[in-house]
C-alpha cells in the first residue's frame, strides 16, 4: 500500500525512481512507495524534472504543482504535489497495475 500524507490542498507521497528505463511509467508500489520508471538519466538533475513532468502529466495538474521534498540526489523521493486528492494519486497505481 502507498503512504500517503494529506496536506491541506495537497498529498506528500515516497517515490523510487528509477533512471534510464526503456520508457515512462509507473511501476507500482514498492516497500509503501510508488515505483517510477524514467528515461531520463539521472545527471544534472534531468531525473527529477523528468519526474516532476510526468507526475504532473498524469495527474493533469501544473509542473509547479509537483515538487521534490527530500531526496534530490537519491533514488528515493518524498514528492509534493499540490491540487489533487489521494484518490487521484491512488489512481495512478491502479490505473498501471
Amino acid at each position: 500500500m502507498l503512504e500517503l500524507q494529506k496536506l491541506e490542498g495537497g498529498v506528500i507521497f515516497p517515490v523510487r525512481v528509477q533512471p534510464r528505463a526503456s520508457k515512462d511509467e509507473i511501476a507500482g508500489v514498492m516497500g509503501g512507495m510508488l515505483k517510477v520508471r524514467l528515461r531520463a538519466p539521472a545527471l544534472e538533475g534531468r531525473a527529477n524534472d523528468a519526474l516532476c513532468e510526468f507526475l504532473a502529466e498524469l495527474l493533469k495538474t501544473p509542473k509547479a504543482a509537483v515538487r521534490i521534498l527530500s531526496g534530490h540526489h537519491s533514488r528515493r523521493k518524498r514528492v509534493e504535489v499540490r491540487g489533487v486528492t489521494e484518490l487521484q494519486v491512488l489512481a495512478l497505481v491502479i490505473r498501471e497495475a
